[in-house]
């Protein structure tokens, strides 16, 4: 409120009465425009009364509003507080016609720069233009924090990994995108053009293609951003995030998706990178560390449980048929051969690569079947293994039901599944007779490895540390390709102009010879001068020697 003695009969504006003016008049559409997107308030206005209007006069006559100018002002005053939008403005441009003349014409030059100030800078609305460089995003789900039971509708067969990027390459936040999908883990690596926008769009696209509530998918969800996100993707290819520290497998899904983002046009340059130096992480850490020395693999794990589950702690005389001759079927029939089990039952969709298998392993007795044979076999069998790669439930509770009871001393048939999604259903348990175990269930088996593994992880994050920082300088220095190309070219359009001019001066009588030496020499010249530059463009500013020699 302004005191009696302030106000002037050439202000006859009540306390009351004010005029909202924008702060940013020519851009009141960009702003609303730009809050409805980003959720964020435009930007704030200025309340300016009357009487301030008047005292303003008062102190600054030069820039202060013309009598004609307060007259305009003080008939747009209403009784309450009125809001100038543009549009208004706009609307009274004419009558303020005679109002703008009248202004100085320092007031009138300085409000048109100030003007194409903000115009210029209309990019720098963007809430996401600020961040200098795009983000690394690693969201998922892992044995460590989640069921299976959420796993397997996550879960992204490789055959499917293609469709993945693709779709959420789609979306207009996500740059790059790369799947990782394995019996223990789902995990998405993604570049984003804006950090917040891009994890909002992959969880939109996570919860569609599982048909799981974004708000039931969080509780279990992981998420990093940048070097933890490295960090972690690090720490999975050097086997020191799985269940079974120290297994080899996950090296070789690391690889896979690599592999697979060679095809795909949404497995950019910055995931390239990044899975090339998980790659050799992991290498590194089993080359120069003891973590992989005994190391045992999720079937590995599988065929200890069911070693220590049947009774007597033996195979001898337990019959075991195995769902699958994938990779992990291979492992299972290693290591159950390790274990003592010298007679196995193959059950797959084709002969070609169970015949396969059977040939990898000469010293165990194999009966192979098709998959026609499952409700047959399973009966006969005292322990069933699932390792199939189906996407479906094999086998089920009504199944099981009509199946005469195990031949082992207690009667049970086991069932274990490291299957994801799971090939045998849960509910079987309900069963009298049957007991079922899943990758969950492995992690009571894994627990003594950890500990003999402590020492041998401490010693590969070291190595960890040192692959990250030569992925990070390698990503920095993308940002630094632009100038050098650039210097480059300014450099080469230098040169071939002053090589012209130098020929051009000493004649038409120059051989071949001879054009050819002033063409090395004169490139010779600049690729010296440019090389200080573009070193000093290319170093990460981590090792002083460079730094001062630059």
């Amino acid at each position: 409120r302004t005191s009696p003695a302030s106000r002037s009969s050439s202000t006859p504006a009540t306390p009351s009465s004010a005029v909202r003016v924008s702060r940013f008049p020519a851009f009141h559409g960009v702003t609303s425009d730009f809050a409805e997107k980003s959720s964020i308030h435009p930007f704030p206005t200025i309340i300016m009364s009357a009487t301030v209007v008047s005292k303003a006069a008062a102190v600054c006559p030069a820039t202060a509003l013309r009598p004609a100018s307060r007259r305009a002002a003080g008939a747009s005053v209403s009784s309450g507080r009125t809001a100038l939008n543009v549009t208004s403005l706009r609307a009274q441009s004419a009558k303020s016609a005679a109002t703008s003349a009248a202004l100085p014409a320092s007031h009138k030059n300085s409000s048109s720069q100030a003007l194409q100030q903000l115009k210029a800078s209309e990019g720098a609305l963007s809430r996401y233009a600020a961040e200098k460089k795009s983000s690394i995003i690693a969201i998922g789900l892992t044995i460590h924090n989640a069921p299976v039971e959420l796993r397997e509708k996550l879960a992204v067969a490789q055959a499917e990994w293609p469709r993945a990027i693709e779709e959420l390459c789609a979306y207009p936040h996500i740059e790059e995108a790369g799947v990782l999908s394995t019996c223990n883990r789902m995990e998405l690596y993604c570049v984003g053009l804006s950090w917040h926008r891009g994890v909002r769009e992959i969880e939109e696209w996570m919860s569609k293609s599982s048909g799981v509530p974004v708000e039931e998918l969080r509780p279990y969800l992981f998420l990093l951003r940048d070097r933890d996100a490295t960090h972690h993707l690090m720490r999975v290819s050097g086997g020191l995030d799985s269940l079974v520290m120290g297994e080899g497998q996950i090296l070789a899904q690391v690889k896979a998706v690599y592999a697979v983002g060679q095809e795909c046009k949404g497995f950019g340059r910055q995931l390239n990178g990044l899975f090339k130096q998980a790659i050799t992480a992991g290498k590194r850490v089993r080359a120069e560390t003891s973590i992989s020395s005994g190391a045992v693999s999720v079937s590995a794990a599988a065929a200890e449980l069911a070693l220590l589950k049947l009774p007597g702690n033996t195979f001898e005389g337990a019959n075991v048929c195995i769902i699958g001759a994938g990779t992990m079927s291979t492992l299972l029939v290693k290591h159950l051969a390790s274990k003592g089990c010298d007679r196995v039952t193959i059950l797959n969709r084709s002969y070609p690569r169970a015949e396969a298998l059977a040939a990898d392993f000469p010293d165990v007795t194999m009966e192979i079947h098709l998959m026609d044979k499952l409700m047959e076999c399973t009966e006969a069998a005292d322990v069933v293994f699932a390792a199939s790669g189906s996407e479906t439930l094999l086998l089920q509770a009504e199944d099981i039901k009509g199946m005469a009871a195990s031949r082992v001393s207690d009667g049970q048939r086991r069932f274990v599944d490291i299957s994801v999604p799971r090939n045998i259903a849960h509910d079987i348990n309900e069963v009298e007779g049957s007991i079922v175990y899943n990758v969950d269930d492995l992690k009571e088996v894994v627990q003594a490895n950890k500990a003999a593994r402590r020492q041998a992880a401490m010693e590969a994050e070291s190595l960890l540390l040192e692959e990250i920082a030569a992925f990070e300088s390698w990503r920095d220095s993308l940002e630094t390709v632009p100038t050098i190309k650039a210097l480059r070219s300014k450099a080469e359009d230098i040169r071939t102009a002053e090589l012209e001019k130098a020929m051009k001066a000493m004649g038409e009588g120059l051989t071949k010879k001879q054009k050819k030496a002033l063409e090395e020499l004169s490139r010779g010249i600049m690729n010296k001068l440019l090389h200080g530059p573009m070193t000093a463009l290319r170093c990460d500013g981590s090792d002083p020697a460079a730094v001062g020699e630059t």
